[in-house]
């Protein structure tokens, strides 16, 4: 695995675009690690401080994910270094759009990430920039349609994505119209340790388990975690946290998914950040949920969870760990021959697998067939990783060599 991983990072990208903004001091990278299957996939994110090597680092990851999630496309992602609360954000974008917009036609196809919202930026703006939808390079690119089949597909997707929850069993509450996009990765995060449990050990009815972030995905990650029978027992985000050692109830998580305050966690309890950071690594809990953002867990934080019992984590966030190899650094590698780690890319591939169920062909589009088929890819990857290595440890490592050899 070691050796594949190696070469696969080591692979210099096929295409590097780089932007720099006329009117402000903003500059942009898409870059597309492989042209794999005609086209390449991957959301666009904004933060201050962002450099090429980032970019670069999540179109890697993309690559892998779509092993898992299709279609079987190259990875990509696209990253403008500014501040996503300057007033001017908005004609940033449109004129990122507008220069990016040729390859969106062709090959790249694109979708909302950190600070960049899919629904409310990326669907209108490309628009504006006639670009019928974000993911039309990867149809154009890799699926080869006719028009009215591209039409149709295009219709499918637009819908799907942004459909309003209509089943008490996937929201929280059917009247606040959460979507498919709200849910789905948090959702997924969930499943995994749903499906780990399940495969490799049993049930998960009463296992203990911490959420780190509660943005959509820790949010809905804790929110169907409770609703399968684990026990919340901490969550921690920038604003602070809460902890209970017995857990809390499924009615309060539901609660506190209602009143959180855009991406943030809202509690009359709410612990400090600095007090809750000291605390949260001591829990007892068996499973654990890091949904922030990338490369926050330290190794220290991650051994007092092993030393208090945990058993498998489910990452939300992409590269949770804090590594600075683009894939499997030290900390991934301990953690990961310690206890059960369910990498990003099968954990985190609720959104990318629901662009490929769109896309592929025309489908049910219940939220039981959504929410289903997500879950079912997760399985179905578990499994595998199963049948090449039945050992509770080493879950990642077999994982990252079954996508690998279909990469490199």
């Amino acid at each position: 695995m070691k050796e594949l991983l190696k070469q696969y990072e080591e692979k210099a990208p096929e295409i590097v675009f780089n932007w720099k903004d006329s009117e402000t001091e903003a500059e942009g990278w898409t870059v597309i690690n492989s042209l794999r299957g005609g086209a390449a996939g991957g959301g666009t994110r904004m933060r201050l401080g962002l450099d090429m090597n980032e970019v670069l680092s999540l179109a890697k990851t993309m690559e892998v994910k779509f092993t898992v999630s299709g279609p079987a496309i190259g990875g990509a992602k696209s990253g403008i270094n500014f501040d996503p609360k300057d007033p001017r954000k908005k004609g940033v974008l449109e004129r990122w759009y507008k220069a990016v917009s040729p390859l969106l036609k062709s090959y790249y196809g694109t979708g909302g990430d950190l600070n960049v919202d899919e629904i409310n930026e990326v669907i209108p703006i490309t628009e504006d920039c006639g670009v019928w939808h974000p993911q039309e390079g990867v149809f154009n690119g890799h699926f080869h349609p006719t028009e009215a089949d591209k039409i149709n597909r295009i219709g499918q997707l637009r819908q799907g994505v942004i459909k309003v929850l209509e089943n008490a069993q996937f929201s929280p509450d059917i009247h606040k119209k959460y979507t498919v996009a709200d849910m789905i990765t948090g959702y997924g995060v969930a499943e995994a340790v749903h499906h780990y449990y399940s495969i490799y050990d049993g049930g998960i009815e009463g296992k203990r388990a911490i959420v780190q972030g509660f943005g959509n995905v820790g949010s809905a990650a804790a929110y169907y975690l409770s609703q399968m029978g684990a026990k919340i027992v901490g969550i921690i985000d920038i604003a602070g946290g809460i902890l209970k050692e017995e857990g809390f109830s499924f009615e309060e998580i539901k609660e506190l998914f209602l009143t959180k305050n855009g991406n943030t966690l809202q509690a009359d309890n709410l612990i400090p950040f600095e007090e809750m950071n000291e605390k949260v690594w001591k829990l007892e809990a068996e499973i654990f949920a890091p949904c922030a953002a990338s490369r926050l867990i330290t190794r220290d934080q991650i051994e007092s969870l092993i030393n208090s019992g945990l058993e498998v984590v489910s990452c939300g966030a992409n590269v949770p760990f804090a590594d600075k190899e683009i894939f499997f650094g030290e900390i991934m590698e301990f953690t990961d021959s310690k206890i059960s780690l369910i990498p990003d890319f099968i954990s985190n591939c609720g959104m990318a697998r629901v662009f490929a169920y769109f896309m592929e062909r025309r489908v049910e589009m219940t939220d039981e067939a959504i929410f289903e088929d997500t879950s079912e890819t997760i399985k179905r990857a578990l499994e595998k990783t199963y049948a090449k290595s039945s050992s509770k440890t080493g879950i990642s490592s077999t994982a990252f060599e079954i996508a690998l050899n279909q990469l490199v």
